[in-house]
Order: structure tokens, then sequence, then C-alpha cells
């Protein structure tokens, strides 16, 4: 991301004290607690796709500062509201708010940066910005009731998979790009190229996360935690439909029943391994990468799509 932070570097700095200024409370408990969000930001990578998807066609305002504001706000939302549902104690190495706090300063404070969000654009005017990340809001909600739902019986295909992952990661990036668009023009036809684009990122960008379930270099080995969650993945739904029926009910029963067993957990990824789904969901995800760079070669050459060919590269070749 050396090359992204280079193109607006300037601009992510203006970006994090436009964020720090959305997120104050008069209220002392909720400041201090939007202090620690602030404190623990992670790669900013969806406020990045805003900004450079915004100078990728055109000149960066306080529009694109507010739709890469709302993002963060929606997307830090959701994080917290996740680690609640998940009962997570850490969030990017430290203490998650619902470890620190408890559930129920959790949901609210993720209810407060959803309003924040909300208020944000709507006090600006920026309807069509907050039409198309409250979109996301309810694709990424409905991707994770599918995703609870479906897990129940274990068996679904591709077709149920991507469109989970669609709306639980996909539909955020895709909606980061085309509100960074938005910001700057309303040509209609870019702002959907920008959306198509961020959604083969997306796409692109959870299999990969799917795919360090399996162990890579940084990760050091298998952490078979998608697998103790019940959650069929690409690997290992791939390889659902080539073993024979005894395997499968096998390697379905202990996903269901055994999935604390490290044994048993350890089985289930040899096996996935084995039947090749590490290298099906690899070259699903390179794909995915192909046809996000194919998109973005059809813009101008600039700094701005060097740098997004940059992040969409780096979300494919991540080491964690």
């Amino acid at each position: 991301m050396k090359l992204a932070k280079e193109v607006i570097g300037k601009e992510l700095a203006l970006f994090e004290s436009h964020f720090k200024e959305a997120v104050k409370s008069r209220v002392s408990l909720l400041d201090r607690i939007m202090q620690y969000i602030v404190k623990r930001k992670g790669k900013q990578m969806r406020p990045m796709f805003v900004l450079l998807s915004a100078k990728l066609n055109g000149e960066i305002n306080d529009a694109s500062y507010r739709a890469a504001s709302l993002v963060e706000l929606l997307h830090t939302a959701t994080l917290v509201h996740d680690d609640v549902v998940d009962d997570a104690l850490e969030r990017r190495g430290m203490f998650s708010i619902n470890a620190l706090w408890k559930n129920k300063i959790a949901v609210l404070v993720g209810d407060y940066l959803l309003s924040k969000g909300l208020l944000l654009s709507l006090e600006n005017k920026d309807f069509e910005i907050l039409t198309i990340l409250s979109t996301a809001v309810k694709k990424m909600s409905e991707g994770e009731l599918l995703q609870i739902e479906k897990t129940r019986n274990l068996n679904f295909d591709e077709s149920i998979y991507y469109e989970i992952i669609n709306g639980k990661t996909a539909s955020l990036l895709s909606s980061s790009c085309a509100a960074g668009a938005s910001s700057v023009t309303t040509d209609e036809a870019i702002i959907n190229k920008m959306k198509l684009f961020g959604e083969m990122v997306g796409m692109a960008f959870q299999i990969k996360d799917d795919l360090f379930d399996y162990g890579n270099i940084a990760v050091g080995k298998p952490t078979g935690n998608d697998i103790k969650e019940k959650k069929l993945t690409l690997p290992l739904i791939h390889i659902l439909q080539k073993v024979d029926s005894k395997l499968k009910n096998e390697i379905i029963y202990i996903v269901k029943n055994n999935n604390n067993d490290k044994d048993k957990v350890k089985f289930v990824i040899d096996n996935v391994v084995k039947y090749g789904g590490i290298n099906y969901a690899t070259e699903k995800m390179n794909e995915y990468r192909d046809k996000a760079i194919e998109i973005l070669h059809s813009f101008p050459e600039s700094p701005s799509r060097s740098a997004l060919e940059e992040l969409v590269l780096y979300t494919t070749d991540r080491p964690y």
C-alpha cells in the first residue's frame, strides 16, 4: 500500500481529522470510547478506496472526505457489533469494545456510529452517497444472516457461498468505490463501473481471508477457526463436491459435531489440501482479482490508477 499512501498521503491525513471530528461526542464515556476506536485504527483500506476512486475520476473534495468518513463509521459500527455477536475479546491486536465496556455499551456504541454516519450525510445533503452506502449495510446484514441460515444444514454450493461473501464483504468495498466516484461525478456509467470494480476486489479479498484459515507463511499453521464456527468456505465447499459420499459425510459430521477436536479439524484441513480445495479457491480469487484489474485498465493511466492496482494486488498477496 506504499504507492497509495504516496498518492493520497495528504488526503489521508485530512481524512483522519475529518473522522476524528465525526465521532466526537459530548457524553464523556462515549468520547472516551471514540478516542479508543480512533487509536486502534486499522489499515484504512476502505477510505483509501474511496479517496483513490474519487481522485481517479476528478478532484477530491469535501464530499469525498465525508464519503470516506461515512464508510469508516459504518465499517467500524459493523465490527463493534460483530465482536458482540462473536463474543470476540480482541480486534486488531487490542481489546474489543465489548471486552472493555461489556456488550450493552458495545451495542449502543455501534448504534451511535451508525447514527453519526447517517447524520453526517443528511446534514450535508449527500443523498446519493448515503443511498449507496445504506444499500451496502442492508446487503451486509443479509449476507451474515444468509450465512447463519445456511450453516445449520452445511449443505450448499458455490453459488450460495458467492452470494454470502458478496453481501457480507464485497458490498462495502463495492460501495466505497462507488461513493468515491459519486463524490466527484454524476456519470452513472462511471459510478457503476467503479461499483463493479470494488465488488470484484471485495470477492477476492474475502476468498483470501477464507484461505488464511488453512494456514500460510505468516500465520504459520492452520487456524481452523471457520471449521470451529461451522462455516463452509470455498476450499471446503469445493472438495465436498469431489469426494465420495462416505468421506463427505464424515467431514460434515466433524464440522457439525467435532469442530473443537484439534485432530478432527486437522483431518478436515488435510483433506481440503489433498483434494485441491486450496488451489481451486486460489484460482477463483485470482479470477476476481484479474477482473478488477481489467475494469481498472479501462480508465486512463494515472498515479491514482496505479495506486488502486497496487491495492488490488495487496488484497490477494497480503501475508495476513
